[in-house]
């Protein structure tokens, strides 16, 4: 072999290695369609929406711990969701936005508004807790049907498990206080009444073989 080609050799040797190397980060990504894309950003900054109304409402209404207990849960979910995007290579769209501050237009009309309704009063703001989660659940649901990768759908059945309990806490504040049934406000009232009928769950990675497709809106099979 000439010594000329030796250096060409070891040339291509590099490349090649480095394409190994950066080679996860792409592919990764590739493996998503939009819509799995668009998901995964939009959730991220939807679990920071209800975090920020949480933490919101609890300062002006601390005696309803629920809110305090529940925005460190959806913290949870916020991480879970960032450890995603990290994972297939996407920006995260909540990164140095304080609270109540959103990349996301919708989302940030949605804060908006929903933080006014609760400013009236804390059965209000109650109200505007189980809208949000009736909410994260229908949306999850639409995410679970247009995703194909089982570490997604694991993350996304562990949201919809917290969204069942996290509607199961607010519905036992607001009965508490109105000494009357909690009333539906996305989904319909059989839909909500098969969750609060049935008792706080765990969450965790197991419930990933409740994923269910086909609208399945949270329901506990």
């Amino acid at each position: 072999m000439s010594t000329r080609k030796i250096p060409l050799l070891f040339a291509a040797a590099l490349l090649a290695l480095g394409s190994l190397v950066h080679a996860p980060a792409y592919s990764a990504t590739a493996t998503l369609s939009e819509a799995e894309i668009n998901d995964l950003l939009f959730m991220r900054e939807e679990e920071k929406l209800a975090r920020d109304t949480y933490l919101t409402f609890y300062d002006q209404y601390d005696l309803l711990t629920v809110f305090s207990n529940i925005a460190s849960s959806e913290q949870k979910h916020m991480n879970a969701m960032l450890r995603l995007l990290k994972k297939y290579g996407l920006p995260d769209p909540a990164a140095g936005n304080e609270i109540g501050e959103f990349t996301n237009p919708t989302l940030q009309a949605l804060y908006d508004d929903l933080i006014a309704r609760g400013e009236a009063n804390g059965l209000e703001a109650l109200k505007v807790g189980g809208l949000i989660e009736e909410k994260d659940m229908q949306d999850i649901n639409v995410a679970i049907d247009n995703s194909q990768q089982d570490d997604i759908d694991a993350v996304y059945a562990t949201l919809l498990c917290g969204s069942r309990n996290h509607l199961r806490a607010f519905a036992q504040n607001i009965e508490t206080l109105t000494n009357a049934p909690y009333e539906a406000q996305l989904l319909t009232q059989d839909q909500v009444n098969a969750i609060l009928e049935t008792p706080m769950e765990k969450c965790n990675s197991k419930n990933a073989a409740n994923v269910c497709r086909g609208k399945c809106l949270g329901l506990t099979k």
